[in-house]
């Protein structure tokens, strides 16, 4: 190890040697000319590329001690060899050199220096983005595993909930499905990371077919009935025209727009207090159809409404509810992946609207074979 170590040094020390003879040499070639030529001559400027090979190779302090040579020797040149008449002109295009070769050493160095920062910084960026891979790659696999152990609590109680082991009595059965929606709901928040981080790292992947957004609308709410009871809240759908009901249809992915509804209704419902309304509006446009999620929750505060569908925003007021903030999030993700635009707003006089409009499908009804 200590001869690897002398081996590294003797090489370095006869490079920085033949990198000084190298500057030595453009020195020694720039006085014969300065020095063997009249004085009106200036030559001085060809310094220049000493002084930026000195502040390449060795720093700051040898540009410095290579600046003031150069300049010295401009100037010497007035009076050396000393054996004519020196001009005014002569003097100012000396001075005028001198000044260059000093404007050139200051801004080598600070250029130098700002390689170096960029560098430094770069190094730092490329730092981070490692670590942000790792903590996605941890992330997603640890989300992946857990999914086995929660699937096999989830059938578990079923068997229980079924009598597979034994009679149940009423009560017990009661415990069971709290067991059961509880496990429930850790899977969809493990299967909402782990397709969160999926997204991000490869993309939403989509299987575009022709939809009706009203179907989807209407089905998401059947599934939510349940949760809308149990908090009091009623749920329901409407159409621009309340007298006749409208067929939205865009071209997207049927899966992936209905997790866009289950999460926004969640959120409304969460939010929306006892004995208050969830209304899914539907409204047909021109270019795009839209759709809104209205509840009778607390609103949206003004400093919020740029951070609700970041990753894992959950902010801070009184509509808040406890969760991982991954759902709106999400819905940004496919609402975005269908060329569409999601955002949120308050409702007047209380209450938040959260919207998203997608491009119409070019049909008013899917082509049929």
């Amino acid at each position: 190890m200590n001869a690897d170590k002398f081996g590294v040094k003797k090489n370095s020390k006869r490079y920085n040697l033949g990198r000084f003879i190298i500057i030595l040499c453009l020195f020694v070639g720039v006085m014969v000319m300065e020095f063997e030529t009249p004085t009106e001559y200036v030559f001085g400027y060809l310094y220049t590329g000493a002084i930026l090979l000195t502040n390449y190779w060795f720093g700051g302090s040898a540009t410095f001690l290579a600046t003031v040579v150069a300049v010295c020797l401009t100037l010497l040149n007035l009076v050396v060899p000393g054996n004519e008449l020196v001009k005014v002109s002569t003097v100012a295009s000396r001075l005028i050199a001198a000044m260059a070769l000093i404007v050139t050493g200051i801004l080598s160095d600070r250029l130098r220096r700002s390689q170096e920062a960029i560098a430094v910084t770069r190094a730092k960026l490329e730092s981070q983005a490692e670590l942000v891979k790792v903590r996605e790659d941890f992330a997603s696999t640890l989300t992946h595993d857990l999914k086995t152990p929660l699937l096999g609590a989830i059938e578990t109680i079923k068997a229980f909930q079924q009598e597979k082991f034994g009679p149940v009595v009423p009560m017990q059965q009661q415990v069971l499905s709290t067991m059961a929606r509880s496990q429930q709901t850790s899977l969809q928040l493990v299967e909402t990371l782990l397709d969160v981080y999926r997204n991000d790292t490869e993309g939403l992947k989509l299987d575009l077919a022709p939809v009706d957004l009203t179907i989807l609308a209407e089905e998401a709410s059947g599934d939510l009935m349940d949760l809308a009871a149990n908090r009091r809240v009623h749920l329901s759908v409407s159409y621009s025209d309340s007298n006749w009901r409208q067929s939205l249809w865009v071209y997207g992915d049927a899966l992936q727009l209905h997790r866009v509804f289950n999460n926004l209704l969640v959120n409304a419902i969460n939010h929306s207090r006892r004995g208050g309304k969830v209304e899914v509006f539907l409204e047909p446009q021109t270019s795009y159809q839209v759709v809104k999620i209205l509840d009778t929750g607390a609103g949206i505060q003004s400093e919020q409404f740029s951070h609700l569908f970041e990753r894992f925003y959950q902010g801070h007021s009184d509509r808040q509810a406890k969760g991982s903030g991954l759902g709106l999030y999400l819905s940004r993700q496919i609402i975005e992946a269908h060329g569409g635009i999601i955002w949120a707003e308050n409702k007047v006089p209380t209450g938040a609207v959260f919207a998203f409009r997608l491009p119409v499908y070019p049909f008013p009804s899917p082509p049929t074979a």
